[in-house]
């Protein structure tokens, strides 16, 4: 493993790893819906998904990125900004919805995502990219048989290092079997990270963006 995808590997895959499997307990033939997928948390999490033999649909706001979410192995990927997600899981899952909700945007997009999660399905909270923190419906949580699950990977750092050891070691095995590999969009000299941090923050970048030490 080169330098770039060690850097680009590490939190966001195992932000993902411990999402999916820890948290979310995901189940191979389950549907695990992930939003942002052309970003650096979602790409992580599409490619950690497939290989725990899941059904990917992925969202995106733009035709070029949701392209990428199928590149990364996305099942079905829908644009939010032209297309209703709902609507589209419901139809890929025949009525029953997502088992699995990889949730880092917050905003109407949790709120949309409780429209279409499976009975005892499990909505995992990444992260609020969307700049709201949503307010969680407790009571439609009851109703409908669902699990709001938070996750903060650097608390399992703080508590739990020996879980995040393993959960290397297991990156590392997807990662030379191919199953895994980071999508880097840019490599940016030191001098630029500025430049490279305005892009990410801007939504204007896909996956990752490495910046590069300075010779």
């Amino acid at each position: 493993m080169g330098y770039e995808d060690a850097s680009a590997l590490m939190l966001t895959y195992q932000t993902g790893y411990f999402g999916l499997h820890r948290r979310a307990h995901l189940q191979p033939g389950e549907v695990l819906l992930v939003h942002a997928g052309a970003g650096g948390v979602g790409s992580a999490a599409i490619q950690l998904g497939k290989a725990a033999g899941a059904r990917v649909v992925a969202t995106a706001g733009s035709e070029p990125k949701v392209e990428l979410c199928r590149q990364l192995g996305a099942d079905l990927a829908v644009n939010y900004k032209d297309g209703d997600f709902v609507q589209a899981v419901k139809e890929f899952t025949s009525g029953a919805g997502a088992d699995v909700v990889y949730d880092p945007v917050g905003g109407d997009v949790y709120d949309r995502s409780t429209k279409c999660i499976a009975f005892e399905g499990r909505l995992v909270v990444v992260g609020f990219t969307s700049g709201r923190i949503p307010t969680a419906a407790v009571n439609h949580a009851l109703v409908k048989n669902y699990s709001i699950v938070g996750l903060h990977w650097g608390l399992y750092n703080q508590k739990a290092p020996e879980l995040v050891a393993e959960a290397t070691k297991e990156l590392f095995r997807l990662y030379l079997s191919g199953r895994i590999k980071p999508h880097i969009s840019a490599r940016r000299p030191f001098a630029e990270a500025p430049e490279a941090l305005a892009t990410v923050a801007e939504g204007r970048s896909t996956g990752k963006v490495v910046i590069l030490p300075s010779a």
